[in-house]
Parts: structure tokens; C-alpha cells; sequence
């Protein structure tokens, strides 16, 4: 997860949320439940990266929502894929239910990796991470949809000025890719908004905005993909100013947090 501000686009204020093995908050906001704010000349968004739930450590989970809970001023909370612990099961996407069923702020979610793509083991104890079939993908995706209550996995809303862009993993051949016709609905959502301030949520960072502090960093099936194609419709697209992205599970003592490096394509 990263922060980036621009002059023209200081009226969003964002808390940044992590979760890889134990979860990580980085937050400006009141240690105690905020008061009531009479006036708000800003939108407050909270980023949730990468849940995996109901994986380890829930009770710290819980406290993270618990401390959304409090915050008055929650304009709309973002859960950027790996929602699921594992495999997308049934089970993983009840829990993932349960959990923001307690959650008392506006929730707008999309899938990564861990939500769609792998085969679910047939044995106990799994067996690694093997890619679906597209039966499979098209099963779980709905299971998505049906989980969070969207007519589709790719979607969009306004806050104040501002256009958000909802993108979500369900490509055949890359663990952190877009599919040719939700890249087609990208270009024509674009097309309709090119003076609006714009900022993409999808599962996986843009190429090259990290240093490779893991190995997989940069690598393709950790960068949103095609990134050819991704990269021809950023940059001929200036409105686009903010890209939000979870996957590579970058904690806050990481330089690739916050840096000159997250900055793509000087845009």
C-alpha cells in the first residue's frame, strides 16, 4: 500500500490499511472516536488491503474494523482484493460476509488473486495454488458478486468530484490481470470522464512502482497486467491520478511505501 498526494487533489484524505501476516495500521485520524463533523470539506477514504480472511490473526482484524467503526467521518471503506484466506471457498467468502457484516461504514470491494483464480484442493490440507479452470473462475467471481451485492466485478461511483474506478482480477492467464472486456468497460468509463479526477482501485500495483524488496516484486504475475495495454491507457489519460493497489503486502518500514518510485509514468 502506498500514499501519493497531489496539489490539485488535496481534499482526499485516506488512512492506509495492511494485512499480511499480522495486521499493520497506518492511520492519522483520532485515537478515540472522532466527533461529529459539522462541516467536511474533504472525503475520507479507507483502504483495506488484502484481509485474507478469515486466515490468522482475526481478532486483530475485528480491532481494525472496530476502529473503523468509531471514525465519524468515513466517507467509504475499500477492501482491495485477497479478501479470501486462500481459495475463494464458500466458507472463506461466508466469513468474509460475517466480518463486513459489522461493519457500519459504506464498503466497496474488489477481487484479487486468492478471491478467483486458484482451484480449490479436493484433499485435506490443500496442495499449492494451481490455477481454476474458467468454469471454475466464472463460479467464484459470481460468488463475489453475490457476496457483496454487485451486479458486476468492475464498477465505478462518484464521491464529491471525484470518479473511483473498481477493477477487479479475472484474467486467464495472470494471477493480477484484467480480461478483455472489463478493459473494454475501463476505456469507455474513461472516455466518458476525461476531466473528472480519477483513481483505479485493482488488486495489483502498476509495473515498476516498487523496489524489489520481495522477489516476486515487479515480476509479471505481481503487476497488473496486460501491463502494456494498462500502461497506453494511463498515460492517455491524465485524469487518471491515483492508482490503489494491495498483492505485495508492503509494509510501512519498507522505502517502496512511500517513495519517488511510486510515482508511474510521471503521472
Amino acid at each position: 500500500g502506498k500514499e501519493m498526494k497531489s496539489t490539485n487533489h488535496q481534499t482526499i484524505r485516506r488512512s492506509i490499511f495492511l494485512t499480511a501476516l499480522a495486521l499493520v495500521v497506518v492511520l492519522s485520524a483520532c485515537s478515540q472516536p472522532c466527533p461529529e463533523v459539522a462541516e467536511k470539506t474533504y472525503h475520507h477514504l479507507v483502504i483495506l488491503g488484502d484481509p485474507h480472511l478469515p486466515g490468522q490473526h482475526l481478532a486483530h482484524k475485528e480491532k481494525v474494523r472496530k476502529t473503523i467503526n468509531s471514525w465519524q467521518d468515513v466517507d467509504l471503506v475499500i477492501a482491495v482484493g485477497d479478501i479470501c484466506a486462500e481459495y475463494g471457498t464458500e466458507a472463506e467468502y461466508a466469513a468474509a460476509r460475517a466480518f463486513f457484516a459489522k461493519l457500519d461504514k459504506p464498503l466497496a470491494a474488489v477481487a484479487g488473486n486468492h478471491d478467483v483464480i486458484y482451484e480449490t484442493p479436493s484433499w485435506p490440507g490443500g496442495g499449492g495454488y494451481l490455477g481454476a479452470s474458467s468454469a471454475t473462475r466464472e463460479a467464484k467471481l459470481k460468488l463475489f458478486r453475490e457476496s457483496f451485492g454487485l451486479a458486476e466485478h468492475y464498477y465505478s461511483r462518484m464521491i464529491g468530484g471525484y470518479l473511483l474506478i473498481f477493477l477487479s482480477t479475472d484474467h486467464e492467464s495472470f494471477a493480477t490481470g484484467i480480461s478483455e472486456p472489463q478493459l473494454g468497460w475501463l476505456r469507455a468509463e474513461l472516455a466518458r470522464h476525461p476531466a473528472t479526477p480519477t483513481i483505479i482501485v485493482f488488486h495489483g500495483p502498476l509495473q515498476g512502482t516498487q523496489h524489489a524488496f520481495k522477489q516476486y516484486i515487479n515480476r509479471p504475475h505481481a503487476i497488473a497486467q496486460p501491463a502494456e495495454t494498462i500502461h497506453a491507457f494511463i498515460t492517455a489519460n491524465p485524469q487518471v491520478f491515483l492508482w490503489v493497489s494491495g498483492h505485495t503486502h508492503t509494509p510501512p518500514t519498507e522505502e517502496s511505501y512511500a517513495s519517488p518510485i511510486n510515482i508511474y509514468a510521471g503521472q
